[in-house]
């Protein structure tokens, strides 16, 4: 995932400050960061997957562990490589379901994992294999914890993925741009993410996808079954696998997964669990330095949750205020610009100009209008 969602992220800073305070209440002497390293990060147990009545897959995709990529503007939605970013992960999904199916799934379902900003979901519908189903739904909901839920997917498949923030992988980041999620001490990829949420419910994730960085990352997932697609040179270069060959390969290796099914095994978190957002730049937690009831620290927050859906929603809302430090980089663009003076000027008018209007009661927010009805195929 690239993007999130500022709504989303912003609603639950209360709630995360309410948490916090209530960790730091409850804490019996011990920081979050002390009680993280007490307890193993999750438990891995067998899966017990009944597919008496057939199996059924979840394909979650990304975008930035795509076979035959090694230019990020090709996963940038607005960007003129977008396209040939869908080719791609056109290629790539459809290999994989291919594969699901001769591995003996009977029904496959697509969700956008992504967040590209397209308002369509990355993979055309008219292009996806038509033996599998889209998630489409009427309002917005969270990819990765707001399908799994019980007897509804006997496992999840996850396509084009990336390693986390600090891996050195194409692309790599956890969440949005300068995240890194650690849970009860352990920093954490999106698919281990997906993985703990599956295991709530006992949805065991079979299949990745992605570069030799995530593949390092996820050494201790050795029940998957994983194809490295490239290699990654630095965050933005990679050396690819001949395109055929590596579709040739995730379609061999989704077969396996489901053939394997039986061996498949959930990651299950060790709860209370003691959550951190460590950011890097451009994003930054430094205005969250003596937040009452937050334990702050080198540019991480760190709070305790009752479960993982607690820490996550957390965490995310954190992630809403880290984000704030990517003006940064908009100020480096000003300055550098030949207006910056003028447009720097014109900003300090602007906001001074609405302070005296609200004061003086001239100004009032916009009513906001409706949303028009769309449909939402994942982030």
């Amino acid at each position: 995932m690239l993007s999130y969602t500022p709504s989303r992220a912003f609603a639950g800073v209360l709630a995360v400050v309410l948490i916090a305070a209530a960790c730091a209440q409850n804490a019996e002497d011990r920081s979050p960061t002390q009680r993280a390293v007490t307890a193993a990060p999750w438990v891995v147990e067998d899966a017990q997957v009944n597919t008496d009545d057939g199996i059924r897959i979840l394909v979650l995709h990304d975008m930035e562990g795509l076979s035959g990529q090694d230019d990020p503007k090709t996963f940038d939605f607005g960007n003129e490589e977008y396209p040939r970013g869908q080719d791609l992960l056109v290629g790539d999904v459809n290999a994989v379901i291919d594969g699901l199916f001769a591995g003996g799934a009977t029904e496959v379902h697509v969700v956008d994992g992504h967040g590209s900003g397209n308002r369509e979901p990355d993979v055309p519908p008219d292009r996806l294999d038509a033996r599998a189903e889209q998630v489409v739904r009427d309002e917005w909901f969270d990819a990765y914890f707001d399908l799994v839920e019980p007897g509804a997917y006997d496992a999840v498949a996850l396509v084009a993925m990336h390693a986390k923030t600090g891996s050195g992988g194409f692309a790599s980041h956890t969440y949005t741009l300068g995240m890194d999620f650690i849970l009860n001490g352990r920093s954490i990829t999106e698919t281990e993410l997906v993985a703990l949420s599956g295991g709530r419910v006992d949805v065991p994730v079979i299949f990745a996808s992605g570069d030799d960085r995530l593949a390092t990352d996820l050494k201790d997932m050795a029940w998957i079954e994983y194809v490295t697609v490239k290699e990654a040179t630095s965050a933005n270069t990679a050396i690819v696998r001949p395109l055929e060959e590596a579709r040739t390969h995730l379609r061999a290796a989704a077969q396996r997964a489901v053939e394997n099914l039986g061996q498949a095994r959930v990651m299950k978190i060790t709860t209370p669990v003691t959550a951190t957002l460590r950011v890097v730049p451009p994003a930054s937690l430094e205005r969250m330095d003596g937040f009452p009831g937050v334990d702050y620290a080198d540019n991480s927050v760190t709070f305790e949750a009752a479960d993982l859906a607690e820490a996550y929603d957390g965490l995310g809302s954190i992630v809403g205020v880290a984000t704030r430090g990517y003006t940064s980089i908009l100020g480096e663009v000003i300055r550098a610009h030949p207006d910056g003076d003028a447009i720097r000027a014109a900003y300090g008018e602007a906001l001074m100009a609405r302070w005296f209007d609200v004061e003086s009661g001239r100004w009032q927010p916009e009513e906001e209008s409706p949303p028009s009805p769309r449909k939402y195929y994942g982030f």
